[in-house]
């Protein structure tokens, strides 16, 4: 029968317990993000806004950046690139109340049917979001009833944000392009 030293004993379970205490860190990252960071508890909090894009007019907040030659001759706009800097309001009407702006880019990215790839940020101006971001990025198939895009990310008070985005076209003018979509909005946060 073999003999253990207690130097060998001590020693290994001290490695044992320092290397289980350290894979825990590792794979629990909410380890990090303790009350004592100023995070505090992680809440959901739901957003409703209207965003109004305005591709046409003497000041549109939608511009065509890019296109592929192919771009004019493709049924769905394939190849197109926008850059927008759109108000989000709290009512439909352009007049509402301005709690933000979407800036970003949208591409229109399919072949087959109308599909953008949108890379924006929801920046908040009003009220207790004031100075905070939400950052989108997904596929709006933009002929659907109610599309969903996950939220990647934000600032400020999003510090951490996950979640998704649901955008429904309120309104949508076929001569001008110009549209108002719905948005509500469900993100975890702390």
């Amino acid at each position: 029968m073999a003999v253990y030293s207690p130097f060998i004993l001590i020693f290994s379970t001290s490695f044992l317990f320092f290397a289980f205490a350290m894979a825990r860190k590792q794979h629990c990252p909410s380890g990090l993000l303790r009350p004592a960071t100023g995070l505090g508890k992680e809440k959901l909090s739901h957003l409703h806004f209207y965003f109004h894009d305005i591709v046409s007019g003497p000041n549109p907040t939608a511009v065509r950046v890019a296109s592929a030659p192919m771009t004019n001759n493709s049924a769905t706009g394939f190849g197109a690139v926008v850059m927008i800097d759109n108000p989000l309001t709290e009512g439909p009407e352009p007049t509402s109340k301005l709690v933000g702006r979407a800036q970003g880019i949208y591409a229109l990215a399919s072949q087959e049917t109308v599909g953008l790839l949108m890379a924006m940020n929801f920046a908040f101006m009003d009220g207790k979001y004031n100075g905070s971001t939400l950052s989108v990025l997904g596929r709006n198939a933009v002929f659907s009833d109610v599309r969903e895009m996950p939220v990647v990310g934000g600032s400020g008070l999003f510090r951490f944000a996950r979640g998704y985005a649901q955008a429904h076209t309120h309104w949508f003018d076929l001569k001008t392009g110009d549209a108002i979509v719905e948005y509500n909005v469900y993100v975890m946060h702390y």
